[in-house]
């Protein structure tokens, strides 16, 4: 998938396509935009978990063929309790970039990836303070189903 960004970068080209080993450090580097700071060893570590599970997937976007300015994590989620569905596991896009589509397009791709896989829905969780991605989902279609509580028990 091909597109162009936008006034902000005229005549740039973004193309959305599956993850490579050589975009590592920029999947690290974006992990820090997310406020989740991660080194490349980490993301080596736990790409290399799921490589060939085929209900993972990450989706980048590349500018002009030369950088990654966007990711997306897509997962399967298999359950007793419903038939199959998709999790967003993460998504960013280059503060730089942000408000061109490229996160759109990276969401869409994932979901398309989700139907490819026979879900009936993709769900995405987003922490209470990030509202600038709630009003991003929600304009695309996302609808709030329930609020929770997250727990953890540290092992």
């Amino acid at each position: 998938m091909i597109f162009h960004p936008g006034e902000a970068h005229p005549g740039a080209q973004v193309t959305i396509r599956p993850v490579t080993a050589a975009d590592y450090p920029r999947l690290a580097a974006l992990c820090g935009q997310l406020w989740y700071p991660t080194t490349l060893e980490q993301i080596e570590q736990r790409l290399a978990q799921f490589r060939q599970d085929q209900d993972h997937c990450i989706f980048v976007a590349d500018l002009d063929q030369s950088s990654v300015v966007g990711w997306v994590y897509v997962y399967l989620t298999p359950s007793l309790l419903h038939d199959p569905q998709a999790e967003i596991g993460g998504l960013v896009v280059d503060e730089a970039y942000r408000g061109q589509k490229i996160g759109e397009y990276l969401l869409r791709k994932a979901e398309q990836w989700a139907v490819d896989h026979g879900c009936w829905a993709v769900s995405v969780h987003s922490n209470v303070i990030r509202t600038d991605a709630h009003r991003f989902y929600e304009r695309l279609g996302y609808q709030v189903i329930k609020t929770q509580l997250a727990l953890r028990r540290v092992l």
